[in-house]
């Protein structure tokens, strides 16, 4: 008996396997128009789909999506193959599947980026697996721009625009307990002087009359205007804008 393993909510172990010259029957028949045949080699092939979407985990994508996108990319393997070549269905096929994947992942990317700017993107992966391959280490931008005949700002441009936005509440680290966050690695622009100034600022305040704090309250804190200012105090809108003017003088001085 098969073990179960479920990918996708797919039990492969219930998946049908086809042998390969079987399938090149049913490729002829599928070719003449015989959807049966058609239907049997998309879903004696679906393991190629999964095997496919395992590589693209870890992306923050639906597997489930991903693994519907991938049987598109399958159903047109089927209907484009060419019985004709000597070269085996799911040579063909997977970078099918593949390629139908990284478009979905091209089009559907949280951020907005330029179809050329992502074109040169995946270019760049291409190349930058190439690479590895050559030179058995892992290439620096300066060569996969070479080796693209672009700028190395492109290169740095292109892959930093591919990469998936994290939310600042994704741990980063939790060996102790006590897990760090995104958020707690993030920089603080306060410094000395911005909390001098915060200080500076309520000193003034405090110098300034009953009226022209309740003025200032109403203007900035609630957002009215010196018309509804007037009204509401008592005086005219003149006298509240004269008011106001001196309170933030007196601030700034």
């Amino acid at each position: 008996m098969k073990n179960k393993v479920t990918i996708c909510g797919v039990d492969t172990s219930k998946l049908p396997v086809i042998k390969d010259a079987d399938i090149k029957i049913m490729l002829k028949k599928a070719a003449t128009g015989d959807m049966a045949a058609r239907e049997q080699i998309i879903n004696g092939n679906l393991r190629l789909v999964l095997s496919v979407v395992k590589r693209f985990t870890g992306r923050g994508e639906n597997p489930d999506d991903l693994f519907q996108i991938g049987c598109i990319g399958l159903i047109k393997s089927v209907d484009n193959f060419d019985i004709n070549q000597n070269v085996r269905f799911s040579t063909y096929a997977v970078p099918m599947i593949i390629g139908e994947i990284r478009r979905h992942l091209r089009d559907n990317s949280p951020v907005r980026v330029s179809r050329s700017i992502k074109d040169t993107a995946y270019r760049a992966m291409q190349v930058k697996e190439q690479l590895i391959g050559t030179l058995k280490r892992e290439p620096t931008v300066t060569e996969i721009a070479k080796e693209l005949g672009v700028e190395r700002e492109e290169v740095v441009i292109a892959l930093e625009s591919i990469v998936e936005p994290i939310s600042i509440y994704d741990p980063v680290y939790s060996d102790t307990g006590d897990t760090v966050y995104v958020l707690d690695q993030i920089g603080d622009s306060n410094d000395d002087k911005n909390w001098l100034d915060e200080i500076c600022i309520k000193e003034a305040i405090k110098n300034l009359s009953d009226r022209e704090k309740l003025i200032l309250s109403l203007r900035f804190m609630q957002g009215k205007t010196q018309m509804e200012v007037s009204n509401e105090i008592g005086i005219s809108q003149a006298q509240v804008s004269r008011l106001e003017k001196n309170a933030i003088e007196k601030i700034k001085s």
